[in-house]
């Protein structure tokens, strides 16, 4: 599978990218320990080359940069863009967390990945 975008995910990005004068950057995410939830998403816009042991995907004219390991958390996910009273984020939408945390940004897997939590934590069952 892949990490892909949203439409509106792929729109914002490029115009981030126009506005940062990086029209040939791609989208780097990862996923790092740390967090609420035990695990926590990063997201950059990398306009290096990719690094060795890199996937690369293409959507709507933006690269996407994903390390294996990373992938292997995250294969399936969707980038998204969303508004909200606070403003507008790229949020992850990852079928393959079984809980997050309510600052959106952590998460935890089947295999137990994660731990820790602020009391704000929701899991999926």
């Amino acid at each position: 599978m892949a990490i892909t975008l949203t439409t509106r995910a792929a729109c914002e990005l490029k115009d981030l990218m126009v506005a940062e004068a990086k029209t040939t950057a791609a989208l780097r995410v990862w996923v790092s320990g740390g967090g609420c939830s035990g695990l926590q998403y990063g997201m950059a816009i990398d306009d290096g080359a990719p690094e060795a042991g890199d996937q690369v995907f293409e959507q709507e004219g933006v690269k996407i940069y994903i390390d294996e390991l990373s992938l292997g958390y995250m294969d399936g996910a969707s980038v998204d863009f969303v508004e909200d009273n606070l403003g507008g984020g790229f949020k992850i939408e990852n079928p393959n967390a079984v809980g997050g945390c309510g600052c959106g940004s952590s998460f935890k897997t089947e295999e137990g990945q994660g731990g820790g939590g602020c009391g704000s934590c929701s899991s999926r069952g």
